[in-house]
């Protein structure tokens, strides 16, 4: 059994993934409404930006409505306790554009990502955000691609660069319990630094793989308010709450606040919250990330194939986020070929 006196770190990502589900158009007055939300409820940290991170807006992956700097800052006004944080991919991000920026906002926390295979990539950021006294941790991405000791190697040069933590992601919403006790446990036992856990819900698993991570030794939790992310959306926090409180794991979160968080990002997003459907369930059978969603049925839709094709076709592909253009050339394809079967 776990030991629940030790304090569980739980990070709420619903102002960054969420960004997904709402097409990177959250306004100033939603991230102070929902950063207030988050602080009252004792979440520790709050993240927040474009679903894809700093520097990501894009025309290919969703142009944001708000700048980074702009939304940082906005969001930092309304925190006291609770910490800012942001996602990083190397690529979107430059040091001293977008980092720099960021630091300039108040962000404390930098969570670097990248492909679960890929850690080499994330030397220099993490570097140099503990060069500037600040907190980095590592995010590997897709990270059912991978077998438990590949991630552990990757997580390994993940804290010889000066990582504080280290998170697997779950991007597809692909793991099933066993799976995360697997690969969180041989990182909680190899590690000198703490593991966490990121989860996606199209296989509806979302909160019994949180569970699972957590009873092999993760000490860091990621969710949003009503699961609000990409695809078939994240752990929901406010259930996590719940069920974190049930199973007697020490955390800062107020329960009923926590409560009211899910309902106030209800009201902030109705009409984009993530749902389940045979989209969103292909694509955690696929193992694609779930950010996918929504262009994958846009080009679908276009040249007349079904989406859900497009999505076993990706998968067969190994294709990851920041390959987006491939999207339209598989779904051409379908379409010339008149579709798999």
């Amino acid at each position: 059994m776990p030991d629940t006196t030790q304090q569980i770190t739980v990070c709420d990502a619903t102002l960054r993934d969420g960004s997904h589900a709402y097409s990177h158009r959250i306004t100033l007055d939603q991230v102070r409404a929902y950063a207030a939300a988050s602080e009252a409820a004792g979440f520790d940290y709050l993240e927040v930006g474009h679903g894809n991170g700093l520097g990501a807006s894009s025309l290919q992956v969703g142009e944001s409505l708000v700048p980074d700097d702009e939304m940082l800052r906005t969001a930092k006004e309304c925190l006291s306790n609770t910490r800012l944080s942001v996602h990083v991919i190397p690529g979107f991000a430059t040091i001293h554009r977008e980092i720099d920026g960021a630091i300039a906002c108040g962000v404390e926390l930098f969570r670097i990502g990248c492909h679960c295979t890929e850690a080499d990539i994330t030397q220099r950021h993490i570097s140099h955000v503990r060069a500037a006294g600040l907190e980095a941790w590592g995010v590997l991405m897709m990270s059912h691609m991978a077998e438990p000791e590949v991630l552990l190697e990757e997580a390994k040069k993940m804290q010889s660069y000066g990582a504080q933590g280290v998170v697997l992601m779950d991007s597809a919403g692909a793991y099933f319990p066993v799976d995360v006790t697997a690969k969180i446990g041989l990182l909680e036992d190899r590690l000198e630094i703490p593991v966490g856990f990121h989860a996606h819900d199209n296989l509806g698993l979302s909160i019994a793989n949180s569970l699972a991570a957590l009873d092999a030794g993760a000490r860091i939790i990621d969710g949003t308010a009503k699961g609000f992310g990409a695809g078939a959306g994240n752990a929901p926090l406010e259930i996590l709450a719940a069920v974190l409180g049930k199973r007697k794991f020490s955390t800062r979160i107020d329960l009923y606040k926590a409560l009211d968080a899910g309902e106030i990002a209800a009201e902030l997003f109705a009409g984009s919250m993530p749902e389940s459907n045979s989209i969103t369930i292909v694509s955690g059978l696929a193992g694609v990330f779930s950010g996918f969603a929504k262009p994958v049925r846009r080009a679908a839709e276009q040249l007349g194939v079904d989406p859900r094709d497009v999505f076993f076709e990706l998968g067969k592909r190994k294709v990851v986020g920041g390959q987006e253009d491939l999207i339209l050339a598989v779904a051409a394809e379908l379409a010339k070929k008149g579709g798999i079967k």
